[in-house]
């Protein structure tokens, strides 16, 4: 669908029609998004504009993430209210994310908690996540960690990576009156971390180091490493580096140093 130049290109491939854009598929749009970033977001500039309903979602992520083009959040939190208005669920909790997160409009937990609910309640997994993020912190909606267990498990039951992280930490730890299931926070641990979740896939790696399968554990660690935020490699760097294992203390000394 969204052809590429090649290099070198004995003739110029032919614009990609207005037709074409209208007709991509969600796939296809996920494929123009994962390539350059400044051809990305000319394709899926264009595919926002003549309608598409996917491409709006991917371009107010661009904009937001100031990928391909100038960060512009305001904008950004538009093209959210263009497919929440259209009803999309994506949409919906996107602009309940803009809302939380202060993207292009004042922080307000209470609004947050609004479309997040709005969302959720059609069962979609990602507003579920959030909402019950918001009632463990008690930001917007009253502090209730039952309420949160149970949007956690909603999600999870979707294969959602982060709540599956999120459940198998209940598990392991015992929270809330949650009985203690090592073996079951291990299987959910493992879900996620097949799934990308860079928490999972630590906390994976710190439960094989307890098992003894330290190279297996250094394989998830390196993922995890990979594709953490700053606050996570921060507590990677922090957790190995307190470790015995020289092998989990050189990963450690990596993680810090990337981190500066």
């Amino acid at each position: 669908m969204f052809r590429r130049r090649r290099d070198p290109e004995p003739e110029p491939l032919p614009p990609i029609t207005l037709a074409e854009i209208r007709a991509a598929s969600a796939e296809e749009l996920a494929a123009a998004f994962a390539g350059p970033p400044e051809e990305a977001a000319r394709w899926i500039a264009a595919a926002a504009r003549a309608g598409h309903l996917d491409a709006v979602i991917l371009y107010g992520q661009i904009l937001a993430d100031g990928r391909g083009l100038r960060q512009d959040r305001v904008s950004a939190l538009g093209w959210f209210r263009v497919a929440a208005e259209a009803g999309d669920v994506r949409g919906i909790n996107m602009v309940g994310r803009c809302h939380e997160l202060g993207w292009g409009t004042p922080i307000d937990f209470e609004r947050a908690a609004h479309f997040y609910a709005q969302a959720a309640g059609r069962g979609y997994d990602w507003a579920q996540y959030n909402l019950a993020g918001l009632h463990v912190r008690g930001a917007g909606v009253p502090q209730d960690r039952a309420r949160a267990l149970e949007l956690f498990r909603a999600a999870a039951a979707q294969g959602h990576a982060k709540s599956l992280t999120v459940l198998g930490r209940f598990l392991e730890e015992g929270w809330d009156g949650v009985p203690r299931d090592p073996a079951a926070a291990y299987a959910l641990y493992v879900r996620a971390a097949k799934a990308g979740d860079s928490r999972a896939q630590f906390n994976l790696g710190t439960l094989l180091v307890q098992d003894g399968r330290l190279e297996e554990a250094l394989g998830w660690f390196r993922q995890a490493a990979a594709a953490g935020s700053p606050d996570m490699l921060a507590h990677m760097a922090r957790s190995l580096g307190a470790r015995p294992e020289p092998a989990l203390r050189a990963l450690a000394a990596e993680v810090a140093a990337r981190l500066g």
